[in-house]
Order: C-alpha cells, then sequence, then structure tokens
C-alpha cells in the first residue's frame, strides 16, 4: 500500500460495530489546526484511533519482531504506558486491513510465533530439522544420523561440527574455533546514545535479553526500556532491570540509579514454563 492509499483509510461512519468518540487519536495525536483526522474510533483498553495510525504503530511492531500487539498510549493519570494487549482480530478490523496487509500480518505472526516456541536448526550431516530440548546443552543428538550410523551422532548446536569433547557442556566444545558468536558480539558492538533520555552515554548498542537471551537493539526513539522480540518481557536496555524494578528508583526518561550496566560476558537462558 502507497502513502496516499494509507492516508485515505477512513472508517465507515454507518458501521454500528465501532464506537466512535470525538477526541484526538492516542497513538498520533495532532492539533486541530493540522487537517481532519477523520472520523476515531476506541480500542478495547479505550484509546482511540485512526485506521493509519493502528496499522503503522502495529506494522512497526512487526518490523521489530513483535507479534504481540500493545498499547502504546499513556495513561493521564498515572502517566504509564496503557500496554494493554489488543488482539489481532480487533486489529485487522479497526485497522482497515487490506488483504494484502493481512497476508503480511498473518504470514509474520505465524513465523514470529513459530520462533518464540521452539529453536531449531539443520544437522550439519543430514540436513534435517533438528530442535534443541536443553538449551544448557550444546551437545544435541540427530536421531537420523544415529539410525543411519549405527551409532550415535551428536554435533555442537554452536560451531556445527560433530561433537567433541565431555558433554554436557554450555559455553563450547572441543573443536577449534567453536565459539559463541552472539557473546562477541556483545563483546566487540558499538556503543550508542538515547536523544530522548537524559545523561545516558556510552552505552553497549546490542544486549542479550535478561529473560531470553535474545539479542536485541535500540532504535535510539523514545524511552530507554525495549520489549524483547522473543519473550515480549520490558526492560531496561541501560541497566538491563526488568522494568518495573528499574522504575522503583528511575523512570522512563531520566538515568537509572545504577547507571549503565557493563557489556554482558553472559547470555541467560530462557526457562520457559
Amino acid at each position: 500500500m502507497n502513502d496516499q492509499d494509507q492516508n485515505e483509510k477512513r472508517y465507515d461512519p454507518r458501521d454500528t460495530t465501532l464506537r466512535f468518540v470525538n477526541r484526538p487519536d492516542d497513538l498520533d495525536p495532532l492539533p486541530p489546526d493540522e487537517g481532519d483526522q477523520g472520523l476515531r474510533a476506541e480500542m478495547s483498553c479505550g484509546h482511540a484511533v485512526t485506521p493509519q495510525s493502528l496499522t503503522g504503530w502495529c506494522r512497526s511492531l512487526l518490523d521489530q519482531g513483535q507479534y504481540t500487539f500493545k498499547c502504546p498510549a499513556f495513561i493521564k493519570e498515572t502517566h504509564q504506558q496503557c500496554g494493554a494487549v489488543w488482539p489481532y482480530q480487533e486489529v485487522r478490523r479497526l485497522a482497515v486491513l487490506t488483504a494484502e496487509e493481512m497476508q503480511h500480518f498473518e504470514e509474520n505472526i505465524a513465523r514470529l510465533a513459530a520462533a518464540k516456541y521452539c529453536e531449531s536448526q539443520s544437522c550439519p550431516g543430514c540436513k534435517s530439522c533438528i530442535e534443541r530440548e536443553d538449551l544448557t546443552n550444546l551437545s544435541v543428538q540427530c536421531l537420523v544420523c544415529t539410525a543411519d550410523k549405527k551409532k550415535v551422532y551428536e554435533f555442537c548446536w554452536q560451531c556445527l561440527k560433530s561433537w567433541k569433547g565431555p558433554a554436557p557442556r554450555s559455553d563450547r566444545c572441543d573443536n577449534d574455533g567453536c565459539i559463541n558468536h552472539d557473546l562477541e558480539v556483545l563483546r566487540t558492538c558499538k556503543t550508542t546514545t538515547f536523544p530522548e533520555v537524559n545523561g545516558v552515554d556510552a552505552c553497549p548498542s546490542i544486549r542479550a535479553c535478561p529473560t531470553c537471551g535474545q539479542k536485541v537493539e535500540h532504535d535510539k526513539t523514545g524511552c530507554k526500556n525495549i520489549i524483547c522480540p522473543r519473550c515480549q518481557v520490558e526492560f531496561c536496555f541501560v541497566c538491563l532491570k526488568l522494568t518495573p524494578e528499574c522504575l522503583d528508583t528511575s523512570s522512563y526518561f531520566i538515568p537509572c540509579s545504577d547507571g549503565v550496566a557493563p557489556r554482558q560476558t553472559s547470555i541467560p537462558v530462557w526457562h520457559r514454563c
């Protein structure tokens, strides 16, 4: 969809299934003199949206690897983000998604959801898809190769070579050059700043989520907090505390009480329920 089509999205005023409201769009509020926003409808959380603002916000979440659509509007009474989760069916209807947009959304939602609940890659021997059940053990057995070779075949999840050395092991196998590339990225990444957060500089530009270990980057806009695209947990990119703990002694736009957390030297393992 081009920009012109996007701007022409409008609600049908005869649609009695929507609750229309006479107040600014909470996702993209514009002063009255900046043009007509068109009809605004109320989401299930009570915040007002237009089709174009809702489409834009949810599409940006998908681009960041997030498939859970949460309301970013601030609650006036508490000055905190709403955070209500909108079902995709609600987003699809109130964003007035086109057939092309629905295909884009649904294909990406399926892909991201699958990535959340399994960790898999191709066996270096037979190329069959292997899922790693024990995320603390790099030694993985391929049942197909074991049956073909008539003996146990294990490979290293990290370097993808035949396993060498004792197991289980979580850091590396005994093959030359077996290193954790994610840790190397965390060790060598550039530093970044947050223009909208006062007093924060020299922060590593890539972090491992403190809950699941997913590598994430901050787009340097808005507050210092970020929602992990894999586990959907919100944490502070600066101090690496979960958001509720960080906000006990800080706020979204001021430095953390403990300052900038140092570069991570280990990657958390996600203990999924």
